[in-house]
């Protein structure tokens, strides 16, 4: 399954993809029109509900049979949103999690011994095919990074690497867009990480069912059509499971939350000379099983 959350006329609306018809299938419209449907008002409400919205999304498409072109949306008539468009908290990030891409931000010393941590505002949270601003006004740097994103499905604290997929509601890309000047300026990570349009997310959130293999994806970043990351999520520094135990130590981690599991090389500033951003770039970011998230640099 497939889960999107999208404005249509104007209104915040979320569906789940008909792969084979190409179409979306309107949960809300469901909502709205059926009786007896027990299914929730977004996205994020289903994703907190856990097995029972996944047994109800089933139950709903089962008993549609032939009626269920009447809930189909193209997907030329929407703005496609974040499949959480308003995040309960920061999105949780991984740095440096894949051995070349800390190699090429410096040497084999910063390759991490531990999960290394920072956030970005909820309000840097933006959609597939929606602008990222250039932010030129406050930045020289813009840089792209390609990531697979975990989301939490159920809450959970001092989880084991054992259980923590068990957690996992499902996964979905993430661009951690970046203003390099301003993560060197200010030393930190957060204001660089955090400017508006900097995260985009989508274009949906796969249920963890149908990528049984998450520790090992493709994963391809092109701008302009050209090719810059290409990796695997078998070269993470540290799998999955680690990063959702080493972040629930001590705190609850909740359904909703999102993390983005950490860039491989071929980031903008890891070239020589350094390649950043500008108007008009389009970034596009395949990952195996999910699809592809792209936006355009305004």
């Amino acid at each position: 399954m497939k889960f999107t959350t999208f404005e249509l006329n104007g209104v915040e609306q979320y569906g789940i993809l008909d792969e084979q018809a190409g179409e979306i299938i309107n949960l809300s419209l469901v909502v709205e029109r059926r009786e007896n449907h027990s299914l929730p008002y977004t996205l994020l409400e289903g994703i907190q509900q856990g097995d029972a919205f996944i047994f109800a999304v089933e139950r709903v498409i089962k008993e549609m049979n032939e009626e269920k072109h009447k809930f189909y949306v193209n997907q030329d008539l929407i703005k496609w949103l974040s499949p959480i468009p308003n995040p309960i908290r920061n999105i949780m990030c991984v740095g440096k999690n894949y051995r070349d891409h800390a190699i090429e931000m410096g040497s084999e010393a910063d390759i991490p011994e531990h999960v290394m941590i920072f956030t970005k505002a909820t309000t840097s949270v933006t959609g597939h095919l929606s602008p990222v601003e250039l932010h030129s006004e406050v930045t020289n740097e813009l840089d792209y990074e390609g990531e697979l994103a975990v989301v939490i499905g159920k809450e959970g604290k001092n989880i084991s690497k054992d259980e923590a997929l068990n957690h996992v509601f499902g996964y979905t890309i993430l661009n951690d867009v970046t203003a390099r000047d301003l993560q060197k300026r200010h030393k930190q990570f957060f204001i660089g990480k955090s400017l508006d349009s900097s995260c985009p997310i989508g274009p949906w959130i796969v249920h963890h069912s149908q990528l049984k293999h998450p520790n090992n994806l493709d994963i391809m970043t092109k701008v302009n059509n050209e090719v810059r990351q290409n990796s695997n999520t078998k070269h993470f520094i540290f799998s999955i499971e680690e990063i959702i135990s080493t972040l629930s130590k001590g705190m609850t981690l909740q359904p909703g939350d999102i993390i983005a599991t950490g860039t491989p090389a071929g980031v903008g500033k890891g070239y020589k000379p350094p390649i950043f951003l500008k108007k008009n770039d389009v970034i596009e970011i395949t990952i195996e099983g999910i699809g592809t998230l792209t936006n355009k640099v305004q």
